[in-house]
């Protein structure tokens, strides 16, 4: 295995910071000193003029759980130019960051722009004030709010395409959009067609440790003690790692749906602890007689998309962009 990726020192500076912070704000009662960690997550206000190619706006979806969206779009595409809708739920462990965090509000512009599509960014609650399955409840209902406004409102725009939408996210995120996938399998849409689902080093686990745990155990995106606190902040009290939210293919979990799972695209680090539950989901799909496609990158570290100077982010929007093109041709 190659050396781990070297990341730029600006980045090492932040995600120390971040660490730390995240830190001493996850207390051993499992709760979060908000206080401290809002101070160190860097928010961005939306922008209708376009920033690098990309306007952005926010949309409330539910002000009375104050559940929003921040919309992507890229500028540069004229107004006749229908484009598909990736609907995103972000990483941070169902614990912290938000869509307009900076690394999220970075990511959201760089899919909008590099893949021609209109991003939809899910603010949906987080942990451990609002447990499983409340954040699997906030996406899905963001996906219907979208089917019920669809072309109807002012506010969302025309060259959005809900008939060819997909459905991401990263971490925690590709946890919540598999579940979010699961649920669209058995609803009725009118105007939301779901022709994809892309899950990126999705957050799963289990009670038993697997070999890329213990190896990767102090990763510096996601170590392993980490890990552990965000499943107890977030599954049901009394629950353990084996809670279907967690091991979703494990004793206790529903089979997939018959019919309705999108195709999925599984993106894999070599080197993120996540890999071999990535593997697991992938093996489990297959047996279930679903599509999947597997993209590993050898050298991937957790979180590698966040850091647009290494070369496996670039190879990720290459790669997403085929899934996507391929998925509309079905």
């Amino acid at each position: 295995m190659e050396n781990p990726p070297k990341l730029p020192l600006k980045f090492q500076v932040l995600l120390r910071l971040h660490s730390f912070v995240t830190s001493i704000g996850r207390r051993p009662n499992i709760t979060v000193n908000r206080c401290l960690t809002n101070l160190f997550d860097l928010k961005f206000s939306p922008s209708s003029k376009p920033n690098n190619g990309v306007s952005t706006r926010d949309i409330v979806f539910d002000p009375a759980r104050n559940l929003w969206f921040r919309l992507f779009v890229p500028s540069l595409v004229s107004d006749d130019v229908s484009l598909p809708v990736v609907v995103y739920f972000h990483g941070g462990g169902f614990v912290f960051f938000s869509a307009n965090s900076m690394p999220y509000d970075d990511l959201g512009r760089r899919l909008a722009r590099d893949l021609r599509v209109v991003v939809v960014s899910v603010n949906y609650r987080l942990s451990p004030e609002h447990r499983c399955p409340l954040p699997y409840e906030d996406g899905f209902d963001g996906l219907k709010f979208l089917d019920e406004m669809g072309f109807d409102s002012v506010v969302f725009p025309a060259k959005a395409d809900l008939g060819r939408c997909f459905l991401a996210g990263d971490s925690a995120g590709g946890n919540l959009a598999h579940h979010v996938a699961v649920r669209a399998a058995g609803y009725d849409f009118k105007k939301v067609n779901i022709k994809g689902l892309i899950a990126i080093q999705p957050f799963f686990g289990g009670e038993e440790r697997t070999n890329s745990e213990v190896q990767f155990s102090k990763s510096p995106m996601l170590s392993l003690e980490q890990a552990d606190w965000y499943w107890k902040a977030f599954l049901p009290d009394g629950s353990n790692r084996n809670h279907p939210a967690a091991h979703v293919f494990g004793p206790d979990a529903r089979d997939l749906p018959a019919e309705n799972f999108p195709t999925t695209l599984l993106i894999v680090g070599g080197r993120d602890q996540l890999r071999d539950w990535g593997m697991k989901y992938y093996e489990w799909l297959k047996e279930s007689d679903k599509e999947v496609n597997l993209v590993e990158y050898p050298n991937a570290i957790h979180g590698f998309y966040a850091v647009p100077q290494l070369k496996d982010c670039s190879l990720l929007i290459r790669d997403v962009n085929d899934f996507i093109q391929k998925c509309l041709l079905v």
